[in-house]
C-alpha cells in the first residue's frame, strides 16, 4: 500500500492542504482579501485539498491493489512451440 499512487497523491495533497490552511489562518491580510473579493482562498483551497486527500487515502485503504500470484505448487506446462 505504501507505493500505491493513490497513497502518494493523497499524502502530497494532504501536506499541501495543511500548508494552505495554516497560511490562510495566519496570513489573511486586507490586501489578500481585496485581491480575492473578500474570500480567504488559501483556507478554502486547503480545506478542499484535505478533503480530496482523505478521499484518496480512504480509496487506497478500502480498495487495495491485489496482485495475482501463481500458486507455487501448481505445475507449469512446458512450451512445445506448436499451436
Amino acid at each position: 500500500m505504501l507505493f500505491d499512487i493513490r497513497t502518494i497523491v493523497g499524502g502530497l495533497l494532504g501536506l499541501y492542504g495543511i500548508v494552505l490552511v495554516i497560511t490562510g489562518l495566519v496570513h489573511d491580510t486586507a490586501a489578500e482579501q481585496a485581491k480575492t473579493g473578500g474570500i480567504n482562498v488559501n483556507l478554502w483551497a486547503g480545506l478542499g485539498m484535505i478533503v480530496v486527500s482523505a478521499a484518496f487515502l480512504a480509496w487506497a485503504r478500502l480498495r487495495p491493489v491485489v496482485v495475482d500470484r501463481p500458486d507455487p505448487g501448481a505445475e507449469i506446462e512446458p512450451a512445445t512451440g506448436q499451436d
